[in-house]
Protein backbone atom coordinates (compact mmCIF):
# COMPACT_ATOMS: atom_id res chain seq x y z
CA UNK A 1 0.00 0.00 0.00
CA UNK A 2 1.33 3.16 -1.02
CA UNK A 3 2.05 6.13 1.20
CA UNK A 4 -0.84 8.37 -0.57
CA UNK A 5 -3.09 5.50 -0.19
CA UNK A 6 -2.66 4.99 3.73
CA UNK A 7 -3.22 8.44 4.09
CA UNK A 8 -6.47 8.68 1.89
CA UNK A 9 -7.46 4.89 3.50
CA UNK A 10 -11.06 5.21 5.67
CA UNK A 11 -10.13 3.53 9.18
CA UNK A 12 -12.61 3.16 11.92
CA UNK A 13 -11.27 4.20 14.92
CA UNK A 14 -11.98 2.32 17.60
CA UNK A 15 -12.19 1.81 21.50
CA UNK A 16 -9.72 -0.16 22.88
CA UNK A 17 -12.39 -1.95 24.70
CA UNK A 18 -14.20 -3.47 21.18
CA UNK A 19 -10.91 -5.47 20.64
CA UNK A 20 -12.07 -7.68 23.48
CA UNK A 21 -15.13 -8.46 21.62
CA UNK A 22 -15.96 -11.71 18.90
CA UNK A 23 -18.08 -10.22 15.57
CA UNK A 24 -20.92 -12.25 14.05
CA UNK A 25 -24.09 -10.46 12.37
CA UNK A 26 -23.33 -6.54 11.96
CA UNK A 27 -22.02 -4.32 14.71
CA UNK A 28 -23.48 -1.15 15.77
CA UNK A 29 -20.64 1.22 15.18
CA UNK A 30 -20.17 3.62 18.33
CA UNK A 31 -20.74 7.05 16.08
CA UNK A 32 -24.00 5.37 16.26
CA UNK A 33 -23.91 4.25 19.66
CA UNK A 34 -22.53 7.59 21.23
CA UNK A 35 -25.19 9.42 19.79
CA UNK A 36 -27.80 6.73 21.13
CA UNK A 37 -26.46 7.16 24.43
CA UNK A 38 -26.16 11.12 24.35
CA UNK A 39 -29.47 12.03 23.20
CA UNK A 40 -31.19 9.50 24.83
CA UNK A 41 -29.65 10.92 27.82
CA UNK A 42 -28.71 7.90 29.96
CA UNK A 43 -27.08 7.77 32.60
CA UNK A 44 -25.43 4.94 35.49
CA UNK A 45 -28.61 4.60 37.38
CA UNK A 46 -30.69 4.29 34.03
CA UNK A 47 -32.65 1.03 33.24
CA UNK A 48 -32.34 -0.15 29.60
CA UNK A 49 -33.84 -2.60 26.92
CA UNK A 50 -32.41 -3.80 23.78
CA UNK A 51 -34.20 -5.47 21.42
CA UNK A 52 -31.81 -7.25 18.78
CA UNK A 53 -28.77 -7.93 20.43
CA UNK A 54 -27.16 -9.38 17.38
CA UNK A 55 -23.34 -9.76 18.25
CA UNK A 56 -24.40 -7.40 21.63
CA UNK A 57 -21.84 -4.38 21.18
CA UNK A 58 -24.33 -2.08 21.29
CA UNK A 59 -25.68 -3.69 24.57
CA UNK A 60 -21.92 -3.29 25.79
CA UNK A 61 -21.34 0.51 24.63
CA UNK A 62 -25.01 0.87 26.76
CA UNK A 63 -23.42 -1.34 29.91
CA UNK A 64 -20.94 0.91 30.27
CA UNK A 65 -22.47 3.81 30.92
CA UNK A 66 -26.22 2.42 32.24
CA UNK A 67 -26.76 0.68 35.80
CA UNK A 68 -28.98 -2.49 34.00
CA UNK A 69 -28.96 -3.43 30.03
CA UNK A 70 -31.08 -6.50 29.21
CA UNK A 71 -30.89 -7.07 26.07
CA UNK A 72 -33.16 -9.75 23.53
CA UNK A 73 -32.35 -11.96 20.75
CA UNK A 74 -34.29 -14.09 18.68
CA UNK A 75 -31.34 -16.73 16.87
CA UNK A 76 -29.70 -18.81 19.79
CA UNK A 77 -26.23 -18.64 18.08
CA UNK A 78 -26.44 -14.70 18.11
CA UNK A 79 -27.45 -14.39 22.03
CA UNK A 80 -24.38 -17.03 22.90
CA UNK A 81 -21.96 -14.43 21.10
CA UNK A 82 -23.55 -11.27 22.70
CA UNK A 83 -23.46 -12.94 25.79
CA UNK A 84 -19.85 -13.83 25.30
CA UNK A 85 -19.25 -10.43 24.49
CA UNK A 86 -20.95 -9.38 27.63
CA UNK A 87 -18.51 -11.19 29.83
CA UNK A 88 -15.43 -10.29 27.80
CA UNK A 89 -15.80 -6.98 28.42
CA UNK A 90 -16.68 -7.68 32.24
CA UNK A 91 -19.82 -6.04 32.12
CA UNK A 92 -21.76 -8.08 34.59
CA UNK A 93 -25.10 -5.71 34.17
CA UNK A 94 -25.61 -6.52 31.17
CA UNK A 95 -28.07 -9.46 30.75
CA UNK A 96 -28.69 -11.31 27.32
CA UNK A 97 -31.86 -13.23 26.89
CA UNK A 98 -33.29 -15.29 24.30
CA UNK A 99 -37.37 -14.68 23.39
CA UNK A 100 -39.06 -14.01 20.18
CA UNK A 101 -40.31 -10.32 21.64
CA UNK A 102 -42.06 -9.48 18.40
CA UNK A 103 -44.18 -11.90 20.15
CA UNK A 104 -43.76 -11.98 23.34
CA UNK A 105 -42.42 -8.51 24.52
CA UNK A 106 -40.84 -7.49 27.38
CA UNK A 107 -41.30 -8.35 31.15
CA UNK A 108 -39.64 -5.01 32.30
CA UNK A 109 -41.32 -2.05 33.38
CA UNK A 110 -40.47 1.20 33.73
CA UNK A 111 -37.03 1.30 31.83
CA UNK A 112 -35.50 4.88 30.63
CA UNK A 113 -34.47 3.86 26.93
CA UNK A 114 -35.72 1.07 24.92
CA UNK A 115 -33.38 0.50 21.86
CA UNK A 116 -35.10 -1.55 18.53
CA UNK A 117 -32.79 -3.12 15.99
CA UNK A 118 -35.26 -5.40 14.16
CA UNK A 119 -36.10 -5.53 10.92
CA UNK A 120 -39.52 -5.28 12.16
CA UNK A 121 -39.03 -2.33 14.69
CA UNK A 122 -42.08 -0.74 14.04
CA UNK A 123 -43.69 -3.21 15.22
CA UNK A 124 -42.31 -3.26 18.84
CA UNK A 125 -43.41 0.11 19.51
CA UNK A 126 -46.70 -0.67 21.87
CA UNK A 127 -44.43 -3.30 23.51
CA UNK A 128 -42.00 -0.53 23.58
CA UNK A 129 -44.48 2.13 25.25
CA UNK A 130 -45.79 -0.25 28.04
CA UNK A 131 -41.93 -0.96 29.16
CA UNK A 132 -40.92 2.83 29.33
CA UNK A 133 -41.18 4.97 32.64
CA UNK A 134 -43.18 8.34 31.69
CA UNK A 135 -40.68 10.72 29.72
CA UNK A 136 -38.61 7.42 28.56
CA UNK A 137 -36.94 7.21 24.99
CA UNK A 138 -37.36 4.99 22.63
CA UNK A 139 -34.76 4.98 19.40
CA UNK A 140 -35.20 2.78 16.24
CA UNK A 141 -32.03 1.52 14.35
CA UNK A 142 -33.98 1.98 10.94
CA UNK A 143 -31.31 0.91 8.01
CA UNK A 144 -33.71 2.42 5.29
CA UNK A 145 -35.96 5.20 5.04
CA UNK A 146 -38.93 3.19 4.30
CA UNK A 147 -38.37 1.65 7.88
CA UNK A 148 -37.81 5.20 9.24
CA UNK A 149 -40.87 6.57 7.98
CA UNK A 150 -42.85 3.03 9.55
CA UNK A 151 -41.53 3.10 12.26
CA UNK A 152 -42.44 7.24 13.46
CA UNK A 153 -45.75 7.03 11.96
CA UNK A 154 -46.30 3.58 14.27
CA UNK A 155 -44.81 5.57 16.82
CA UNK A 156 -46.84 8.45 16.75
CA UNK A 157 -49.91 5.96 16.74
CA UNK A 158 -48.50 4.16 19.86
CA UNK A 159 -48.60 7.16 22.26
CA UNK A 160 -44.81 8.66 21.53
CA UNK A 161 -44.08 12.23 20.83
CA UNK A 162 -41.29 14.68 20.97
CA UNK A 163 -39.59 12.74 17.74
CA UNK A 164 -36.39 13.97 16.43
CA UNK A 165 -34.56 11.37 13.08
CA UNK A 166 -31.23 12.04 11.80
CA UNK A 167 -28.59 10.20 11.08
CA UNK A 168 -24.23 10.13 11.36
CA UNK A 169 -21.90 10.40 8.90
CA UNK A 170 -17.81 10.69 10.21
CA UNK A 171 -15.26 11.97 7.66
CA UNK A 172 -11.40 11.99 9.14
CA UNK A 173 -9.47 14.86 9.12
CA UNK A 174 -6.04 14.08 7.68
CA UNK A 175 -3.15 16.02 9.56
CA UNK A 176 0.19 16.15 7.69
CA UNK A 177 2.92 17.71 7.77
CA UNK A 178 2.09 19.41 4.78
CA UNK A 179 -1.70 20.20 4.86
CA UNK A 180 -4.54 19.52 6.67
CA UNK A 181 -7.68 18.63 5.21
CA UNK A 182 -10.92 15.96 5.06
CA UNK A 183 -9.74 12.49 3.89
CA UNK A 184 -11.64 12.12 0.23
CA UNK A 185 -14.10 9.55 1.93
CA UNK A 186 -15.55 8.67 5.20
CA UNK A 187 -17.85 6.33 7.42
CA UNK A 188 -20.85 7.63 6.17
CA UNK A 189 -24.64 5.99 6.28
CA UNK A 190 -24.79 3.08 8.16
CA UNK A 191 -28.50 3.90 9.75
CA UNK A 192 -31.07 6.33 10.60
CA UNK A 193 -31.70 6.89 14.47
CA UNK A 194 -35.55 7.48 15.11
CA UNK A 195 -35.59 8.80 18.74
CA UNK A 196 -39.44 9.03 20.49
CA UNK A 197 -40.43 10.11 23.94
CA UNK A 198 -43.34 8.39 26.15
CA UNK A 199 -45.40 11.46 26.90
CA UNK A 200 -48.60 10.23 28.05
CA UNK A 201 -52.05 9.72 26.07
CA UNK A 202 -52.77 12.93 26.17
CA UNK A 203 -49.23 14.89 25.45
CA UNK A 204 -48.54 17.09 22.35
CA UNK A 205 -45.37 17.16 20.30
CA UNK A 206 -43.47 19.75 21.58
CA UNK A 207 -40.50 21.85 19.78
CA UNK A 208 -37.84 19.85 22.18
CA UNK A 209 -35.54 17.28 21.51
CA UNK A 210 -34.97 13.73 22.85
CA UNK A 211 -33.58 15.21 26.46
CA UNK A 212 -36.47 17.65 26.56
CA UNK A 213 -34.94 20.72 25.65
CA UNK A 214 -35.99 23.47 23.93
CA UNK A 215 -34.57 22.99 20.01
CA UNK A 216 -34.07 25.67 17.06
CA UNK A 217 -35.78 25.02 13.63
CA UNK A 218 -39.22 25.08 12.61
CA UNK A 219 -41.24 21.82 12.70
CA UNK A 220 -42.37 20.97 9.11
CA UNK A 221 -45.85 19.35 10.01
CA UNK A 222 -45.59 17.55 6.22
CA UNK A 223 -43.01 14.54 7.71
CA UNK A 224 -43.75 12.50 10.05
CA UNK A 225 -41.70 12.84 13.23
CA UNK A 226 -39.05 15.25 10.92
CA UNK A 227 -37.49 18.34 12.13
CA UNK A 228 -36.57 21.39 9.80
CA UNK A 229 -33.23 23.30 10.78
CA UNK A 230 -32.84 26.76 9.54
CA UNK A 231 -29.02 26.89 8.59
CA UNK A 232 -29.59 30.49 7.18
Amino acid sequence: MSKRHREESNSIYWPSMSHKLKRGPAVILPKDAGLIIALSGIGHESKVLDAGAGSGWLAVQLGRVAKQVVSYEVRDEFAKIASSNAKRAELANVDVRLRNVLADGFDEKDADLVCLDLADSNLMLTHAFSSLKEGGCVVGYLPHAEQLKAFVQAGEAAGFGDWYSCECNVREILVRAHGVRPANTGLMHTAYLAFGRKMGKSAEKKETGPSGAKKEGAHDATHAGAHAHDST
